[in-house]
């Protein structure tokens, strides 16, 4: 029997809480999901079969880096995104337009869509949803994220509302220029994207637009960009009810550990995150008792695992006084081994948490979770 392209099924409820699984030709998805980040084609510091047997069922690549460097053509030519990076499994790319409005020297936006720099030589560029479409495409995405516009969340509403309403019709756009490309759609599946800042209304009518257009999954987007968390807690007590149950809801760049406890219990299903891999070059660990800072000198004659409960590779083999050396040392290994326990942490977290659902406890192990992981505070 062939594959499904993409079927979402629910196991089990607890609360807002799902847990279930996403049927794919490449494999199935257990949620709730975290998508390890792997921007430029890698998850930096990681092979894909280390990243694979930390647990992740899929990871996210880059629209915008890939369309810039090597160029999506050229991946194309190379035999599409898993090929060309070993990896097997499905891969969900973002549509680029957080990137080009983030990272770009110069943008200007109009309803054709975002014009502008390459941070890296300077060259100009216009993405649109059409363009944004067949870069997906080019690169042999599994899981497509149409193109839309984010702006502040301190932006006024006139100009939230105007965003808001420009990324409708951009999600339009994207559903055709996606379905134009048949062979590909045919394989793949496309993911709008919520937006509306802050504001119960105007995420409603972005939900509304949404479901009356028709995607295989939705984002929640225009979040974890400086509003802290209790902000984004409060649009998640809503925002995940009004999109369509019987599909993935998808959190843009969430997050901590403790911002997923807390985005699962309101009903999210997808999660994606650069955290556990930057945290992981620059010295930091998590753990149940909290983040490590594995610089501190404090740790220079600990022989004691990063954390006692994990059962990564890195836990059962190295100290934390080991580890210490190598950070400060600036040895590349460093960076590598406290990636892979991050990325271990995130999946046995999200492991832990399918179970607890399931189990019809969630509640009672998020209380747990958060009692240990506040406690130990950054060590």
């Amino acid at each position: 029997m062939s594959k499904p392209r993409f079927q979402f099924t629910i196991s089990a409820t607890d609360g807002k809480a799902r847990t279930g699984s996403i049927a794919m030709r490449r494999g199935d998805i257990r949620t709730p999901a975290f998508m390890p980040v792997g921007t430029a084609a890698t998850v930096k510091a990681m092979k894909p079969q280390d990243v694979r047997a930390s647990g992740a069922d899929i990871i996210l690549g880059n629209t915008y880096h890939l369309m810039l460097r090597p160029t999506a053509e050229r991946v194309a030519r190379l035999g599409g995104l898993h090929d060309f990076m070993g990896w097997d499994r499905p891969i969900l790319t973002d549509s680029g337009g957080y990137q080009v409005m983030s990272l770009s020297e110069l943008t200007k936006r109009s309803e054709e869509g975002i014009t502008f720099k390459s941070h890296l030589d300077g060259s100009r560029h216009l993405l649109s949803p059409e363009r944004s479409m067949e870069i997906q495409r080019l690169l042999g995405s599994d899981i497509v994220m149409a193109f839309d516009e984010l702006v502040p969340t301190t932006s006024t509403r006139d100009v939230q509302a105007a965003a808001m309403e420009r990324s409708m019709r951009w999600a339009k756009r994207s559903r055709d220029g996606f379905d134009s490309g048949r062979e590909h759609a045919e394989r793949s599946a496309l993911f709008g994207i919520q937006q509306g800042a802050l504001d119960e209304e105007l995420r409603k009518a972005s939900a509304d637009a949404l479901r009356d257009i028709g995607f295989d999954g939705y984002a929640i987007g225009g979040l974890a960009v400086g509003e802290g968390q209790e902000a984004m807690f409060g649009v998640l007590d809503y925002a995940p009810g009004q999109l369509d149950a019987a599909k993935p809801r998808y959190l843009m760049g969430v997050g901590k550990p403790d911002d997923i406890v807390g985005a699962v219990e309101r009903g999210v299903d997808m999660f994606d995150c650069v955290l556990p891999t930057r945290s992981g070059r620059t010295g930091q660990a998590f753990t149940r008792e909290g983040p490590v800072n594995i610089r501190n000198a404090k740790f220079g004659e600990d022989q004691g695992p990063l954390d006692s409960a994990c059962g990564c590779p890195v836990c059962g083999k190295w100290s934390r006084a080991y580890l210490h050396h190598l950070v400060r040392a600036g040895e590349i290994l460093g960076a590598m081994l406290m990636t892979e326990h991050n990325l271990w942490f995130y999946q046995a977290l999200m492991a832990d948490l399918r179970a607890a659902i399931s189990d019809g406890r969630l509640s009672a192990f998020a209380d747990d979770f958060r009692t240990r992981y506040y406690g130990g505070r950054t060590q």
